[in-house]
């Protein structure tokens, strides 16, 4: 199993439109990729806005890649979402899950 971990500071006015975004297009999407198992979302406040994790987790890397693309450490951060943030990571951090 493979877990992906995603970094983005929201801005404080669209940490609700984030988690809005998350719920109603990027979550459903991710359950219809084969391989996809879960998703969980840490957040807390910080000095100038949210931050939020994302760690999804997988049955392989080539589940990943069905939703990445060819780069699968490639962040997937559509337009209106990277209007919602400060900062983000370009790039996802993928860990074997071991227990």
């Amino acid at each position: 199993m493979i877990s992906r971990q995603w970094r983005g500071l929201a801005r404080p006015d669209q940490a609700q439109n984030y988690l809005s975004h998350l719920r109603s297009e990027t979550f459903p999407a991710l359950r219809t990729i084969a391989g996809f198992i879960d998703v969980s979302i840490l957040s807390r406040p910080i000095t100038g806005g949210v931050e939020f994790l994302i760690v999804t987790r997988w049955r392989s890397l080539e589940a990943i890649v069905k939703f990445a693309g060819s780069d699968p450490e490639a962040a997937v951060v559509p337009a209106h979402v990277a209007s919602m943030m400060i900062e983000y990571d370009q790039r996802a951090r993928h860990f074997e899950v071991i227990e």
